[in-house]
């Protein structure tokens, strides 16, 4: 783990070593979002992502200098066939309310655009809910666009 003074927001990319405090945080999010509590699902997901390495997961450490995460940022690669380049899913962007007001989504949101960078990736793409006015907010202070052009559709399953 990198070493910082405590004042500094930190974000480290998650493996194997890292799934119970990932885990934890995780189910908060779920939560968050009003799904019952499911640690252990939580866990077997999280650990499928991991050693498949079919997604990255950053956590962020609150300046606080606390030991274990209080944020992170999921992202699942994907393509973008038009650019012919690689894209990614910013998914999930959680920081706990006791982290919140302290950086640590915008630097979560600032290490998931190096990361695209990095792999040469055309965009980031992400979704949040049409309420959730303080995180459109930071999005669009980072550059992101709203899609004006086109609807979302999912089929449930």
């Amino acid at each position: 783990m990198p070493t910082t003074a405590a004042t500094e927001v930190r974000i480290l990319q998650a493996g194997p070593g890292h799934l119970s405090e990932a885990s934890d945080l995780f189910d908060a999010y779920r939560q968050f979002y009003k799904r019952p509590p499911a640690p252990e699902a939580v866990r077997r997901y999280l650990s499928a992502r991991l050693a498949k390495r079919d997604s990255v997961l950053f956590l962020g450490y609150a300046p606080s200098g606390s030991s274990r995460p209080t944020g992170f940022v999921t992202l699942y690669p994907s393509l973008d066939s038009l650019a012919m380049k690689p894209l990614w899913i910013l998914y999930d962007l959680y920081v706990a309310p006791e982290s919140r007001r302290h950086g640590l989504a915008r630097a979560l949101m600032n290490r998931a655009t190096q990361l695209a960078g990095e792999t040469g990736a055309s965009c980031l793409v992400l979704e949040t809910a049409k309420d959730n006015l303080q995180a459109q907010a930071l999005y669009e202070q980072l550059g992101y666009q709203r899609d004006e052009l086109f609807h979302r559709y999912s089929l449930p399953l």
